[in-house]
């Protein structure tokens, strides 16, 4: 698979990824370039299985996929000519170590221009694709799941504090992450001591009443 990436690339000019989770906040490879970036066709979900970084296999946690549908705004990272192979190597050692994601190649609107840029997509037929959740079911996952990386729950804080400073607006994270907000102020209000999962804090901005677009391992952060 990553041969067929690479021979779609070309080797020819710079090479582009689109970030829409951890990427954003821990690429955690050099990018001469990064903007702003919106895929239409494809939305971030918290749906995916995560037994090693954020859980374990008797307790998975989660981490995002890109679904098909909707649209996701992110950041698309430009990597020149010269060091691009390298940095493939480097993220497909990260993003593809069981062969978990579909890579894709996908045209990101920036606001220098339209931009081809690799996307680590989740298909839905992915036994790594958890089918729809019920609020419940985030909660225990949140309240519960640890692996290697830390807690589901801070991973889905820092994704969404790493997208409100670059002023993008993802209404169903902001509501699952109010949801263990509320949680945590529902332990205080009984009077408990609340859990370390719990402590971290984060600002999230009244939900836009205006429709939205669906936002609705060793494994891949």
């Amino acid at each position: 698979m990553l041969e067929r990436v690479i021979a779609e690339w070309g080797g020819h000019e710079d090479f582009w990824v689109f970030g829409y989770g951890s990427l954003i906040w821990r690429p955690e490879f050099d990018f001469a370039e990064r903007r702003p970036a919106h895929v239409h066709g494809w939305h971030r979900a918290l749906k995916m299985w995560s037994r090693v970084n954020r859980g374990t296999v008797d307790n998975p946690g989660l981490v995002f996929g890109l679904l098909s549908g909707g649209s996701c705004r992110g950041m698309a990272f430009r990597i020149p000519q010269a060091d691009a192979l390298e940095t493939l190597g480097r993220l497909w050692l990260r993003e593809m170590p069981t062969g978990v994601y579909d890579p894709r190649w996908l045209d990101c609107v920036t606001p220098g221009g339209r931009v081809r840029a690799l996307a680590f997509t989740l298909s839905r037929r992915s036994p790594n694709f958890t089918g729809e959740l019920s609020e419940a079911r985030y909660r225990e996952i949140f309240a519960s799941a640890t692996g290697r990386y830390g807690t589901s729950l801070d991973y889905a804080m820092q994704t969404l504090e790493e997208l409100q400073r670059h002023a993008i607006h993802d209404a169903a994270l902001a509501r699952l992450v109010r949801l263990a907000q509320a949680e945590l102020s529902a332990e205080a209000d009984g009077g408990k001591v609340a859990s370390g999962l719990y402590r971290r804090k984060v600002s999230i901005p009244l939900p836009d009443p205006s429709p939205t677009s669906p936002t609705s391992p060793n494994d891949p952060e």
